[in-house]
């Protein structure tokens, strides 16, 4: 099969090298998710062994939100302002070395060093410069991160020459930010192995200064890994990156005037708040649906990423044998079928260990959670280059914004579904008085309702996703076909 062009064409072990940045990245992003409550909102015990307090603690912003909660959420809604905005900047680029490498190179240390000073609140007790501190470097994490990854996952569809090409590069960057995620919890052990060493030198901060460390031995690895593939990839070796003349507004208008994406990105946003209610609700699911020691929530999260991984080869296969529509929407019904098992876990018979049905939980979730780790970013990236034969703009980083737009929103919607379900049928006796999300099991068994649905509604959306159309356009691309067919033009019309 004929490129469509005379670029030239990554070899595999340039997309396994463009990959690692994404396990860069990955890894910042997993910090701040792994760590930034947990740091700012320490339990009584974590009390006990020296963690300070530099925040006011508590349910007190409208009585279901933390301080630390309200700062997170509105840096969340400026992140996801900024996507598009960034995007633009990137498709517009008339850099001479690429639309996408410069900005890419420029964020990497920024971001590294922003995630480190995100955890050095200045004042050694609970104050409002603290508050301060952190609104203003969570809000240049997210911006840094999306002056890489927005111009990074344009890459996906410039990279990929091919169907084949996009499916690699997406299976290959889902490894790397598994990856990434797992090592941004390796503070877990190497923290409290450090602290006594630490305590000689900073005998009033050694709980604080042990992950201190630890993020800073992590935002080193990061920083490199996201250069890594800025220095060895030229850009313009594999990319003709013809910049688009539309403005933001233009830009992310036509992004989702495009039939094919908005089906997509509707049946996407349905995937994020099922997924995010589950991800969110996984330790309470653990320790108030199970009624298990906590601990486990990290076996089992391991454990399904693990064997997630292990699937991916098995992807490929799928996706070739029946197609992206067929395999996502397959998942979908996975995933809504594992999360079944979870509403039913308190009326399950006593005599089933509930460490096993966390097990089977995992192992049931682990092959949907492959598939829709991978195949959604190749999808993206087809919808995008379909696009650009229509219209003749090259707007990629849009396409890949405007669904993190729709991602961002999904998650934050999955955040205020989760904090109203979960405390149904919380008593003001069964509340303790601590910095967690109090949940009961009738509001726990909701969520994963809740997570059903929305599971549920993104399979039956995307059966509008016309997956033939958007192939016949690649294909006749691919091919260098200089006559339309009067079946072609209609599918660009369509789309």
């Amino acid at each position: 099969m004929s490129l469509p062009d005379e670029m030239k064409r990554l070899t595999k072990g340039q997309m396994i090298v463009f990959a690692i940045g994404q396990l860069g990245w990955s890894i910042l992003s997993g910090v701040i998710n792994a760590w930034l409550v947990t740091f700012y909102l320490p339990t009584q015990a974590d009390k006990e062994a020296g963690a300070v307090e530099y925040i006011q603690p508590g349910l007190i912003i409208f009585g279901f939100l933390t301080i630390l909660g309200l700062i997170t959420a509105l840096s969340r809604i400026f992140d996801a302002v900024t996507d598009p905005l960034i995007a633009n900047l990137s498709d517009r680029s008339k850099n001479k070395r690429g639309r996408r490498i410069p900005f890419m190179q420029f964020s990497a240390i920024p971001l590294s060093v922003v995630t480190v000073l995100l955890f050095c609140a200045p004042v050694n007790a609970i104050s409002g410069i603290n508050v301060a501190w952190i609104s203003v470097f969570i809000v240049l994490f997210y911006l840094f991160m999306t002056m890489y990854c927005t111009p990074y996952n344009a890459l996906i569809s410039e990279f990929g020459k091919t169907q084949d090409d996009r499916m690699f590069i997406s299976t290959a960057i889902s490894l790397t930010f598994f990856v990434g995620t797992l090592i941004a919890y390796t503070p877990f052990v190497f923290a409290g192995m450090l602290r006594n060493v630490i305590a000689n030198v900073f005998k009033d901060g050694a709980y604080g200064w042990s992950y201190r460390i630890c993020f800073i031995a992590l935002a080193v690895i990061a920083c490199i890994a996201m250069l890594i593939p800025t220095f060895v990839l030229k850009e313009k070796d594999f990319v003709e990156g013809k910049p688009t003349n539309e403005n933001v507004l233009k830009s992310l208008t036509g992004a989702f005037k495009n039939r094919a994406f908005r089906i997509f990105v509707t049946s996407d946003l349905m995937y994020w708040v099922g997924l995010t209610l589950f991800q969110t609700g996984l330790p309470f699911f653990v320790k108030v649906s199970m009624g298990i020691d906590e601990s486990w929530t990290m076996v089992f999260m391991g454990g399904m990423t693990v064997l997630s991984a292990c699937f991916y080869p098995i992807v490929g296969k799928l996706v070739k044998r029946f197609g992206k529509k067929k395999t996502v929407m397959a998942a979908f019904i996975g995933l809504a079928l594992t999360y079944v098992v979870t509403a039913v876990i308190p009326i399950l018979p006593s005599f089933i260990p509930r460490e096993v049905i966390g097990v089977i939980i995992c192992v049931m979730a682990a092959l949907p959670m492959a598939r829709l780790g991978i195949i959604p970013q190749s999808m993206v990236a087809d919808i995008a280059e379909a696009d650009g034969i229509k219209t003749g703009q090259n707007k990629e980083g849009m396409f890949f914004a405007a669904r993190t737009f729709a991602m961002k929103w999904g998650q934050s919607l999955a955040m205020l579904l989760f904090t109203s379900l979960a405390i149904i049928g919380v008593t003001e006796k069964s509340a303790e008085a601590s910095n967690d999300i109090t949940a009961s099991t009738v509001g726990m068994t909701l969520v994963a309702i809740a997570a059903i649905v929305f599971c549920v509604a993104g399979a039956v959306i995307l059966l509008m996703y016309d997956e033939n159309r958007i192939n016949r356009i690649l294909a006749r691309k691919q091919n260098n076909e200089s006559s339309e067919t009067e079946e072609s033009k209609d599918d660009l019309a369509k789309l």
